[in-house]
Protein backbone atom coordinates (compact mmCIF):
# COMPACT_ATOMS: atom_id res chain seq x y z
CA UNK A 1 0.00 0.00 0.00
CA UNK A 2 3.42 2.50 0.84
CA UNK A 3 3.81 2.05 -3.13
CA UNK A 4 0.49 3.18 -4.26
CA UNK A 5 0.57 6.48 -1.44
CA UNK A 6 3.60 7.05 -3.25
CA UNK A 7 2.26 7.21 -7.04
CA UNK A 8 -0.74 8.99 -5.70
CA UNK A 9 1.38 11.94 -3.87
CA UNK A 10 2.98 11.87 -7.64
CA UNK A 11 0.31 11.68 -9.54
CA UNK A 12 0.51 14.68 -11.43
CA UNK A 13 4.45 14.38 -12.07
CA UNK A 14 4.05 10.65 -13.01
CA UNK A 15 0.97 11.49 -15.75
CA UNK A 16 -1.38 9.56 -13.48
CA UNK A 17 -5.12 9.95 -12.73
CA UNK A 18 -6.69 8.98 -9.48
CA UNK A 19 -10.45 8.75 -8.75
CA UNK A 20 -13.03 6.84 -6.77
CA UNK A 21 -15.47 4.13 -7.79
CA UNK A 22 -19.24 4.68 -6.12
CA UNK A 23 -18.41 1.51 -4.27
CA UNK A 24 -15.32 3.03 -2.60
CA UNK A 25 -12.87 1.53 -4.89
CA UNK A 26 -9.79 3.72 -5.24
CA UNK A 27 -8.72 3.31 -9.45
CA UNK A 28 -5.11 4.72 -10.28
CA UNK A 29 -5.14 4.97 -14.05
CA UNK A 30 -1.46 4.65 -15.19
CA UNK A 31 -1.94 4.26 -18.56
CA UNK A 32 -5.86 3.56 -19.99
CA UNK A 33 -7.06 6.97 -20.21
CA UNK A 34 -4.10 8.62 -18.46
CA UNK A 35 -0.77 9.16 -20.30
CA UNK A 36 1.19 7.96 -17.76
CA UNK A 37 5.51 7.86 -18.09
CA UNK A 38 8.03 5.20 -17.86
CA UNK A 39 8.49 6.47 -14.14
CA UNK A 40 5.01 5.69 -13.75
CA UNK A 41 5.40 2.26 -15.36
CA UNK A 42 8.65 1.92 -12.55
CA UNK A 43 6.20 2.12 -10.07
CA UNK A 44 3.68 -0.09 -11.43
CA UNK A 45 6.05 -3.12 -11.70
CA UNK A 46 7.14 -2.46 -7.59
CA UNK A 47 3.27 -2.59 -6.48
CA UNK A 48 3.14 -6.07 -9.08
CA UNK A 49 5.82 -6.88 -7.13
CA UNK A 50 4.56 -6.30 -3.48
CA UNK A 51 7.41 -3.84 -2.92
CA UNK A 52 9.67 -6.75 -2.88
CA UNK A 53 11.70 -6.31 -5.97
CA UNK A 54 13.75 -3.00 -7.50
CA UNK A 55 13.50 -1.75 -10.90
CA UNK A 56 15.07 0.82 -12.75
CA UNK A 57 15.19 1.90 -16.54
CA UNK A 58 19.23 2.11 -17.57
CA UNK A 59 20.63 3.08 -20.74
CA UNK A 60 21.04 0.01 -22.97
CA UNK A 61 24.52 -0.41 -24.62
CA UNK A 62 25.31 0.91 -28.23
CA UNK A 63 23.87 -1.33 -31.45
CA UNK A 64 21.42 -2.71 -29.44
CA UNK A 65 18.06 -3.25 -30.42
CA UNK A 66 16.59 -0.73 -28.11
CA UNK A 67 17.73 2.57 -25.97
CA UNK A 68 16.79 1.42 -22.61
CA UNK A 69 16.46 -1.92 -20.54
CA UNK A 70 14.19 -2.66 -17.54
CA UNK A 71 16.60 -3.84 -14.61
CA UNK A 72 15.08 -5.99 -11.94
CA UNK A 73 15.98 -7.58 -8.61
CA UNK A 74 14.45 -9.59 -5.38
CA UNK A 75 16.00 -11.11 -2.40
CA UNK A 76 12.76 -12.51 -2.74
CA UNK A 77 11.69 -14.01 -5.78
CA UNK A 78 9.25 -16.65 -4.65
CA UNK A 79 7.18 -13.98 -2.87
CA UNK A 80 7.83 -11.14 -5.20
CA UNK A 81 7.17 -13.14 -8.45
CA UNK A 82 5.24 -16.14 -8.00
CA UNK A 83 2.86 -15.04 -5.13
CA UNK A 84 2.39 -11.07 -6.19
CA UNK A 85 3.44 -10.35 -9.75
CA UNK A 86 2.55 -13.54 -11.90
CA UNK A 87 -0.59 -12.67 -13.94
CA UNK A 88 -2.41 -15.37 -12.77
CA UNK A 89 -5.76 -14.22 -12.33
CA UNK A 90 -8.25 -13.61 -15.24
CA UNK A 91 -10.90 -10.80 -14.48
CA UNK A 92 -13.81 -10.62 -16.57
CA UNK A 93 -17.50 -8.46 -16.39
CA UNK A 94 -19.91 -7.05 -18.51
CA UNK A 95 -17.60 -6.04 -21.79
CA UNK A 96 -14.44 -5.72 -19.25
CA UNK A 97 -11.54 -8.18 -19.46
CA UNK A 98 -8.01 -8.04 -17.38
CA UNK A 99 -5.46 -9.90 -16.53
CA UNK A 100 -4.95 -9.24 -12.29
CA UNK A 101 -1.74 -9.21 -10.73
CA UNK A 102 -0.20 -7.93 -7.42
CA UNK A 103 -0.53 -8.74 -3.95
CA UNK A 104 -4.07 -8.93 -4.11
CA UNK A 105 -3.69 -12.43 -6.15
CA UNK A 106 -2.23 -13.60 -2.28
CA UNK A 107 -5.82 -12.55 -0.54
CA UNK A 108 -7.77 -13.98 -3.03
CA UNK A 109 -6.03 -16.90 -3.04
CA UNK A 110 -7.58 -18.45 -6.22
CA UNK A 111 -4.80 -20.58 -7.93
CA UNK A 112 -3.21 -23.61 -7.05
CA UNK A 113 0.33 -22.39 -6.41
CA UNK A 114 -1.12 -20.58 -3.31
CA UNK A 115 -1.43 -24.13 -1.64
CA UNK A 116 1.10 -25.28 -2.91
CA UNK A 117 3.62 -22.53 -0.96
CA UNK A 118 1.36 -21.50 1.51
CA UNK A 119 1.54 -17.75 0.63
CA UNK A 120 -2.09 -17.06 1.21
CA UNK A 121 -3.21 -13.85 3.13
CA UNK A 122 -5.74 -12.23 5.21
CA UNK A 123 -5.46 -8.32 4.71
CA UNK A 124 -7.34 -5.61 5.85
CA UNK A 125 -6.69 -3.79 2.68
CA UNK A 126 -5.74 -5.12 -0.80
CA UNK A 127 -3.74 -3.88 -3.63
CA UNK A 128 -4.25 -5.06 -7.16
CA UNK A 129 -2.66 -4.73 -10.98
CA UNK A 130 -5.24 -4.57 -13.55
CA UNK A 131 -4.07 -4.81 -16.99
CA UNK A 132 -7.02 -3.86 -19.34
CA UNK A 133 -7.70 -1.47 -22.41
CA UNK A 134 -10.61 -0.28 -19.54
CA UNK A 135 -10.75 0.90 -16.04
CA UNK A 136 -13.12 -1.75 -14.36
CA UNK A 137 -16.51 -0.91 -13.51
CA UNK A 138 -17.92 -0.69 -10.34
CA UNK A 139 -19.44 -4.24 -10.34
CA UNK A 140 -15.87 -5.68 -10.96
CA UNK A 141 -14.40 -3.71 -8.21
CA UNK A 142 -17.17 -5.19 -5.84
CA UNK A 143 -16.72 -8.72 -7.20
CA UNK A 144 -12.74 -8.42 -6.89
CA UNK A 145 -13.17 -7.29 -3.57
CA UNK A 146 -15.68 -9.93 -2.42
CA UNK A 147 -13.46 -12.32 -3.40
CA UNK A 148 -10.35 -11.08 -1.86
CA UNK A 149 -12.39 -10.72 1.44
CA UNK A 150 -12.39 -7.15 1.99
CA UNK A 151 -14.83 -3.80 1.36
CA UNK A 152 -14.54 -2.33 -1.61
CA UNK A 153 -13.23 0.96 0.11
CA UNK A 154 -10.49 -1.17 0.88
CA UNK A 155 -9.43 -2.11 -2.51
CA UNK A 156 -6.64 -0.20 -4.59
CA UNK A 157 -6.58 -0.83 -8.33
CA UNK A 158 -3.96 0.02 -10.44
CA UNK A 159 -4.95 -0.07 -13.97
CA UNK A 160 -3.25 0.26 -17.65
CA UNK A 161 -3.20 -1.45 -21.24
CA UNK A 162 -0.33 -3.37 -22.87
CA UNK A 163 0.36 0.38 -25.61
CA UNK A 164 0.87 2.63 -22.71
CA UNK A 165 4.43 3.92 -21.07
CA UNK A 166 3.70 1.92 -17.66
CA UNK A 167 2.03 -0.55 -19.17
CA UNK A 168 4.89 -1.67 -21.63
CA UNK A 169 7.46 -0.73 -18.45
CA UNK A 170 5.43 -3.23 -15.72
CA UNK A 171 5.43 -6.17 -18.73
CA UNK A 172 8.76 -5.84 -19.63
CA UNK A 173 9.85 -6.25 -15.80
CA UNK A 174 8.75 -9.57 -15.49
CA UNK A 175 11.53 -11.01 -16.95
CA UNK A 176 12.34 -13.15 -13.28
CA UNK A 177 8.83 -14.17 -13.10
CA UNK A 178 8.76 -15.81 -16.32
CA UNK A 179 12.01 -17.60 -15.22
CA UNK A 180 10.30 -18.58 -11.90
CA UNK A 181 6.95 -19.68 -13.73
CA UNK A 182 9.33 -21.70 -16.05
CA UNK A 183 11.69 -23.37 -13.72
CA UNK A 184 8.19 -24.15 -11.10
CA UNK A 185 6.55 -26.04 -14.97
CA UNK A 186 10.10 -27.85 -15.74
CA UNK A 187 10.18 -29.33 -11.67
CA UNK A 188 12.93 -26.49 -10.16
CA UNK A 189 12.04 -26.56 -6.05
CA UNK A 190 11.39 -22.72 -6.22
CA UNK A 191 12.00 -22.34 -1.91
CA UNK A 192 15.81 -23.09 -3.06
CA UNK A 193 16.01 -19.34 -5.50
CA UNK A 194 17.28 -17.00 -3.13
CA UNK A 195 18.05 -13.97 -5.03
CA UNK A 196 17.63 -12.79 -8.88
CA UNK A 197 18.39 -10.02 -11.32
CA UNK A 198 17.18 -9.47 -14.92
CA UNK A 199 17.76 -7.30 -17.70
CA UNK A 200 15.33 -6.94 -20.57
CA UNK A 201 15.29 -4.66 -23.19
CA UNK A 202 12.51 -1.97 -23.05
CA UNK A 203 10.24 -1.67 -26.72
CA UNK A 204 9.25 1.32 -28.28
CA UNK A 205 5.66 1.72 -27.51
CA UNK A 206 3.50 0.26 -29.46
CA UNK A 207 0.42 2.17 -31.52
CA UNK A 208 -1.84 -0.62 -30.23
CA UNK A 209 -2.44 -3.56 -27.61
CA UNK A 210 -1.95 -6.18 -29.92
CA UNK A 211 1.57 -4.73 -31.58
CA UNK A 212 2.37 -4.32 -27.77
CA UNK A 213 1.86 -7.14 -27.14
CA UNK A 214 4.04 -8.66 -29.70
CA UNK A 215 6.76 -6.16 -28.64
CA UNK A 216 7.09 -7.00 -25.14
CA UNK A 217 6.39 -10.83 -25.25
CA UNK A 218 9.61 -10.49 -27.95
CA UNK A 219 11.51 -8.14 -25.32
CA UNK A 220 11.47 -11.67 -22.82
CA UNK A 221 11.50 -14.41 -24.86
CA UNK A 222 14.88 -12.85 -27.13
CA UNK A 223 16.28 -10.34 -24.90
CA UNK A 224 15.78 -10.94 -21.44
CA UNK A 225 18.86 -12.12 -19.19
CA UNK A 226 18.29 -14.05 -15.72
CA UNK A 227 20.35 -14.38 -12.87
CA UNK A 228 19.40 -16.76 -10.35
CA UNK A 229 21.15 -18.09 -7.01
CA UNK A 230 20.03 -21.00 -5.99
CA UNK A 231 20.51 -24.13 -3.05
CA UNK A 232 20.73 -26.84 -4.93
CA UNK A 233 22.53 -29.66 -6.33
CA UNK A 234 24.71 -29.44 -9.59
CA UNK A 235 23.05 -32.57 -11.19
CA UNK A 236 19.34 -30.98 -11.05
CA UNK A 237 20.49 -27.48 -11.65
CA UNK A 238 22.26 -28.94 -14.88
CA UNK A 239 19.83 -31.14 -16.25
CA UNK A 240 16.32 -29.20 -15.05
CA UNK A 241 18.48 -25.20 -16.04
CA UNK A 242 18.79 -26.58 -19.71
CA UNK A 243 15.12 -26.71 -20.22
CA UNK A 244 13.88 -23.21 -18.57
CA UNK A 245 15.41 -20.97 -21.41
CA UNK A 246 12.47 -20.34 -24.44
CA UNK A 247 14.92 -21.42 -27.24
CA UNK A 248 13.51 -24.88 -25.87
CA UNK A 249 10.19 -24.40 -26.96
CA UNK A 250 9.37 -25.50 -30.68
CA UNK A 251 7.36 -22.03 -31.50
CA UNK A 252 10.96 -20.28 -30.40
CA UNK A 253 12.46 -17.98 -33.87
CA UNK A 254 9.45 -15.96 -34.83
CA UNK A 255 8.65 -12.65 -33.64
CA UNK A 256 5.46 -13.41 -31.44
CA UNK A 257 3.18 -11.49 -33.33
CA UNK A 258 3.79 -14.33 -36.04
CA UNK A 259 3.52 -16.99 -33.71
CA UNK A 260 0.70 -15.71 -32.12
CA UNK A 261 -1.06 -15.02 -35.86
CA UNK A 262 0.14 -18.84 -36.87
CA UNK A 263 -2.70 -20.01 -34.17
CA UNK A 264 -4.68 -17.43 -34.52
CA UNK A 265 -4.97 -15.31 -32.06
CA UNK A 266 -5.00 -17.77 -29.31
CA UNK A 267 -2.59 -17.50 -26.54
CA UNK A 268 -3.79 -20.82 -25.01
CA UNK A 269 -2.78 -22.86 -28.40
CA UNK A 270 0.85 -21.53 -28.01
CA UNK A 271 3.84 -24.02 -26.65
CA UNK A 272 3.09 -22.47 -22.70
CA UNK A 273 7.16 -23.10 -22.68
CA UNK A 274 7.83 -20.87 -24.97
CA UNK A 275 6.99 -18.00 -22.33
CA UNK A 276 10.17 -17.85 -20.18
CA UNK A 277 13.53 -15.59 -20.56
CA UNK A 278 15.95 -15.56 -23.57
CA UNK A 279 18.95 -16.10 -21.24
CA UNK A 280 20.22 -17.90 -17.98
CA UNK A 281 22.72 -17.91 -15.00
CA UNK A 282 22.61 -19.83 -12.78
CA UNK A 283 24.87 -19.74 -9.60
CA UNK A 284 25.12 -22.68 -7.12
CA UNK A 285 25.18 -20.90 -3.79
CA UNK A 286 26.04 -24.41 -2.17
CA UNK A 287 29.43 -25.74 -4.09
CA UNK A 288 29.88 -21.95 -5.76
CA UNK A 289 29.51 -23.70 -9.77
CA UNK A 290 28.01 -21.62 -11.93
CA UNK A 291 25.92 -22.76 -15.34
CA UNK A 292 24.98 -21.13 -18.56
CA UNK A 293 21.84 -21.44 -20.62
CA UNK A 294 20.33 -20.42 -23.84
CA UNK A 295 21.27 -16.83 -25.52
CA UNK A 296 19.64 -13.68 -26.18
CA UNK A 297 18.84 -13.02 -30.24
CA UNK A 298 19.00 -9.54 -30.86
CA UNK A 299 18.71 -10.35 -34.63
CA UNK A 300 15.00 -11.42 -33.65
CA UNK A 301 14.47 -8.10 -31.79
CA UNK A 302 15.75 -5.81 -33.94
CA UNK A 303 13.08 -7.84 -36.88
CA UNK A 304 10.06 -7.43 -34.10
CA UNK A 305 10.39 -4.03 -33.17
CA UNK A 306 10.81 -2.75 -36.91
CA UNK A 307 7.97 -3.77 -37.84
CA UNK A 308 4.75 -1.39 -38.00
Amino acid sequence: MNQCEQIVRNAETLGVVVNTQDCGTRIIDCGVKASGSLEAGVQLARVCMSGLGLISIEPAEDGGPTAHNVHVSTRSPLAACMASQYAGWEIKGEKFFAMGSGPMRAAACREELFKEFDCCEKPGVCVGVLEASKLPPDRVCRDIAEKCGIKPERLTLCVARTASLAGTVQIVARSVETAMHKMHAVGIDLKQVHRAEAIAPLPPIAENDMQAVGWTNDAILYGAFVMLEISGDDATIESLGAKVPSCTSPDFGRPFAEIFAAYNNDFYKIDPMLFSPASLLISNARTGKTFSFGTTRPDLLAESFSKK
